[in-house]
């Protein structure tokens, strides 16, 4: 899904959380609870049919395992996957497959992010190393890059540490993003430059 794809889903999973917060606030409870039971009973036939499906790939042999793979990592599926439990990746997985997708980025100036540990309630923690470990920006890096990637591949995430990110709970200030040549390598600019080709 592209960028603009995506800006497209989220902004109707918003639509669908206020719509639904105002159907839980009508005042009448009889319509609360029919609201209530008709969400659900979409969401069961959605996911029967979805296991079906996914069900009857999986049985045509290793071809349709790998379109199962493939729509696993398609954000839009991945997304209505997960919201049925139907995700053919667990969340370690998906966490791993994110942080390998950052790591060409990291990399362009001498950083890595490692995974520490993904507990069974979701909660992850990175470390970043080399000269993301204390780096002035890694907060920013941390913001822009890991977490979007991150809670994109896998919004189950319950909560997410990082060692190694300057205060890492400090709100990143786009106001004051550091130069890319102001990350601690001897040829931060020489690394720019080569990123940009």
């Amino acid at each position: 899904m592209d960028k603009r794809n995506s800006q497209q889903f989220q902004r109707r999973l918003g639509r669908i959380d206020e719509l639904i917060a105002a159907l839980e606030n009508a005042p009448d409870p009889k319509v609360r609870e029919q609201t209530r039971e008709l969400i659900q009973t979409l969401l069961d036939l959605h996911a029967a049919a979805l296991e079906g499906i996914l069900g009857a790939v999986h049985d045509t042999g290793q071809e349709g395992a790998a379109l199962i793979d493939e729509l696993g990592r398609d954000q839009l599926v991945s997304g209505v996957l997960l919201l049925h439990g139907l995700h053919p990746l667990d969340l370690a997985t998906r966490v791993r497959n994110a942080l390998e997708t950052v790591s060409p980025r990291l990399g362009l100036h001498g950083g890595s992010v490692e995974l520490v540990s993904v507990s069974e309630d979701g909660a992850v923690r990175l470390k970043l190393e080399g000269n993301c470990n204390g780096c002035p920006s890694s907060r920013i890096t941390l913001h822009s890059t890991i977490e979007e990637e991150l809670y994109t591949a896998a919004p189950d995430i319950t909560s997410l540490e990082v060692e190694g990110a300057t205060d890492p709970n400090a709100p990143a200030n786009p106001a004051r993003v550091p130069a890319f040549t102001e990350c601690p390598t001897g040829n931060g600019q020489q690394l720019a430059e080569e990123a940009k080709r």
